[in-house]
């Protein structure tokens, strides 16, 4: 009977952070437009620049090289809202003075960032739904050669180290409250560069190719667009799935370890709320 209240309050506790950051883009919705029009224009201006290589190759390889961009600026659109919305969370708690009200409340720190990262997910999904549909209609997308179960399926699993990534970017607030926020970026960028989004890896120098294979994203983005691109069976994806729910769940559990030191050295060192 106590375990079941234990997870009853866990569970209302999950929900209410998940109801919370819905408040917050309510208040701030304005801004929310302006975003999403952001990342809108930048996908539909990767599909404008292939198109723009039409007198330059074959219609074909046209079409294979917009689809190739425009998955993985989709992907990439989610991956860095989803990024973005959770180390937002925390700063904007640091500049409005509650999160050290947060931290006191009776309930387990892994209900209140998976609360957190919850709505981002579902958030970060909604919003690259709407920009595929627009993208589809300006394109005129081809996916009969997709297997979209196998993408489903690829997708759903990435979604396990993307939780472990977005607790890493969430702990960089409570190392440095003024500067956090732009470790996030910094970290971001270095991920867009190194894990295959607009090229191949193969591309790059040998040590970022490096930094690129023990990137969880990397797998992410090439093994959702062989499925879409080349109708990947979903046979052929189950080691990727394995990869990605492996190397997940040993993310995830590092994250909320260093989550959790950090959380103690903030409140030590009085680093929680932000003063500049």
């Amino acid at each position: 009977m106590i375990a079941d209240n234990s997870i009853r309050t866990e569970f209302n506790a999950f929900l209410g952070f998940f109801q919370r950051q819905i408040y917050v883009y309510r208040r701030f919705w304005r801004w929310e437009v302006v975003w999403f029009i952001y990342a809108l224009v930048s996908t539909l201006s990767i599909g404008y620049l292939s198109a723009g290589l039409l007198g330059q190759t074959s219609a074909a390889s046209l079409k294979h090289i917009q689809l190739y961009l425009l998955v993985g600026s989709l992907l990439w659109s989610y991956l860095s809202v989803t990024f973005s919305e959770v180390s937002f969370a925390l700063v904007w708690e640091q500049w409005e003075g509650t999160i050290e009200y947060t931290f006191m409340a009776p309930m387990k720190r892994a209900t209140h960032l998976l609360g957190v990262i919850g709505f981002a997910l579902i958030y970060g999904l909604l919003r690259t739904m709407l920009i595929v549909v627009i993208v589809s209609l300006a394109f005129q997308l081809d996916l009969s050669n997709a297997n979209l179960g196998a993408a489903l399926l690829l997708f759903a699993a990435s979604s396990v180290p993307l939780v472990g990534v977005c607790i890493v970017i969430a702990t960089f607030p409570l190392l440095s409250p003024e500067k956090g926020e732009q470790m996030g970026v910094a970290t971001q960028g270095i991920l867009l560069l190194v894990s295959g989004v607009y090229y191949p890896i193969s591309v790059l120098p040998l040590p970022l190719q490096w930094v690129g294979d023990a990137s969880p994203l990397t797998y992410s983005l090439s093994s959702v667009r062989h499925a879409l691109l080349d109708n990947a069976s979903l046979a052929s994806s189950m080691p990727t799935v394995g990869l990605l729910l492996g190397s997940g769940v040993l993310l995830v559990a590092a994250a909320f370890y260093g989550f959790a030191r950090a959380e103690r050295r903030a409140k030590r060192l009085g680093l929680l709320k932000r003063t500049g």
